[in-house]
């Protein structure tokens, strides 16, 4: 029986018998993994708060090639963050590793994601702004998996998308630009939403509060985002209402009216 050890980011975990979890983490090298974690409930465990959604973690396992899951002998934390003080903290940690979590295929190893996840945990402890940051972090997530439309062109004419109001097209297949589009088709994306991703695109994560992104804009960002996560997901996250709740009871910018329109 194998044994590895790789760097992870554990996503979710789930309560297996009397005193055990099932772990859900991911890795660089060998991507989403399953495992046993032997005790993991009791009082004394020693798991202790290394399994706490998006916690980096070095993760020895042994791997059986006829099982799907591994057995988890030691889970190390290296970075949490839920070390942040803030409240709105672990919502936010829990919808970003739920958003890794339905993305990432089983076994299939994705660096970048991985990488994106990390820096964004890391981000996210270390105080930047937790809307702007799930923006980013969605931008990414969608672009990564090549289904996020085209910043430069409209869709329909091709022309350029630079200046004005532009909009994604009521069956999401891309951006329409002002003249494309009629007044109330689609989704709008003000310039101010459109520099923000165009500046997304080279910004690391804990930058993110050094960018422009006003309360209007960042709402769009959040329709618009939401709109593209429900169809590509087919459904939305459970994660993804808390925070717009939280959001509405903290007078932040989501928007708090049920489910994405498709």
């Amino acid at each position: 029986m194998p044994l590895h050890t790789a760097d992870a980011l554990v996503l979710r975990t789930y309560k297996l018998g009397e005193a055990d979890r099932i772990v859900v983490f991911l890795t660089a090298d060998r991507g989403k993994r399953r495992g046993v974690a032997r005790g993991a409930r009791r009082p004394r465990s020693r798991f202790g708060g290394a399994l706490e959604p998006l916690t980096r973690v070095r993760a020895t396992y042994f791997e059986h090639e006829r099982r799907e899951l591994v057995r988890l002998r030691q889970v190390e934390p290296l970075a949490s963050p839920l070390t942040s003080s803030r409240a709105e903290a672990l919502v936010y940690v829990s919808y970003f590793a739920e958003l890794i979590d339905e993305w990432a295929p089983e076994a299939d190893p994705s660096d970048r994601l991985f990488r994106l996840g990390a820096s964004v945990a890391e981000a996210l402890a270390a105080g930047a702004p937790a809307e702007r940051l799930a923006r980013y972090f969605e931008y990414w997530l969608l672009r990564l998996q090549g289904v996020y439309p085209a910043l430069a062109a409209c869709r329909r004419c091709g022309g350029t998308l630079a200046g004005g109001t532009v909009r994604l097209a009521p069956r999401l297949e891309g951006l329409l630009c002002a003249q494309c589009a009629a007044p109330a088709e689609g989704t709008p994306l003000s310039r101010e939403a459109m520099a923000f991703l165009v500046a997304a695109r080279t910004a690391a994560p804990r930058s993110l509060a050094d960018l422009p992104l006003p309360a209007r804009a960042e709402r769009e960002l959040a329709a618009v985002h939401r709109r593209l996560l429900a169809a590509h997901l087919d459904k939305e996250l459970k994660s993804a209402r808390v925070v717009r709740e939280l959001a509405a009871a903290y007078g932040g910018s989501e928007e708090s009216t049920g489910p994405a329109r498709r």
